[in-house]
């Protein structure tokens, strides 16, 4: 019994196998095949210099080799890890572990589960109706039920947009506690002609509500407001609220001013 090597032991015993196939000659449709992936992907990769063209038959024909679909079934495996091909480009031919590069990618995936999981819990309290979907996430306890009014609401995410780093906590905060007031309700439904002595009336009754929500959430009055904010805020006010609220709004910052005057 004579002996064979590794590859004679794994090729076929089909004694016309060498003259059916004389060499390894795929073609560009066949080597696609093999490895799972397009003609076109395959073009694409000669195109960026990460697969070598193969030589021609007398035909015109390319005739691709081991070495040619080995190298394809690597970049496809390196794509489904997640490398985009200049990633692949980089790291050359040679080098069968790129570690710098498989550690550079697992710090990027963590970071993009760690993302991608407080997206999906944000996402389930949504689901869940207990956080309202236009309203920015805060670490405090969320509620569905926030007493804020449609436009309220629109306010404090443009608020929560443009605040600095402590005035975007307080107003991502500030939703999930609110409770609305017959006080509040009015002021929603104050029209724009109401009269002084009905604005001074509704300002005096808001005003202590004002003021527990402001020792509730002192970081709103402790604003790191950037350049450009107070605008922004100011232009957000006036398309928002009527001129009579606006008025309301006046006389109750200035009876938090003026406390003796309440």
């Amino acid at each position: 019994r004579s002996s064979r090597g590794s590859a004679g032991a794994i090729a076929p015993a089909d004694p016309s196998f060498g003259k059916r196939w004389p060499g390894v000659a795929w073609s560009t449709r066949e080597i696609a095949e093999l490895a799972g992936t397009t003609v076109r992907a395959v073009r694409h990769y000669h195109q960026v210099g990460l697969l070598d063209e193969p030589v021609r038959r007398a035909n015109g024909y390319k005739q691709y080799g081991v070495a040619h679909l080995v190298r394809v079934l690597r970049i496809k495996r390196l794509i489904d890890l997640g490398f985009s091909l200049a990633q692949i480009s980089a790291m050359g031919d040679a080098a069968e572990h790129p570690e710098q590069a498989l550690r550079t990618l697992d710090a990027e995936l963590a970071g993009t589960i760690d993302r991608l999981e407080r997206v999906r819990l944000e996402l389930a309290l949504i689901m869940n109706r207990t956080a309202p979907a236009d309203l920015p996430s805060g670490p405090g306890p969320a509620t569905g039920r926030t007493g804020l009014s449609g436009t309220d609401r629109s306010l404090v995410v443009v608020l929560a947009q443009v605040l600095g780093p402590r005035g975007l906590q307080a107003y991502s905060d500030l939703p999930h506690s609110y409770q609305s007031t017959p006080e509040a309700a009015e002021f929603d439904r104050l029209p724009a002609d109401a009269g002084e002595q009905i604005r001074d009336e509704l300002a005096r009754r808001l005003h202590p509500h004002v003021q527990d929500l402001l020792v509730e959430h002192p970081g709103i009055l402790d604003l790191d407001v950037p350049a450009g904010a107070q605008r922004t805020v100011g232009v957000a006010v006036l398309d928002l609220y009527n001129p009579a609220q606006i008025d309301v709004m006046r006389r109750v910052a200035l009876l938090g001013a003026a406390p003796d005057r309440a």
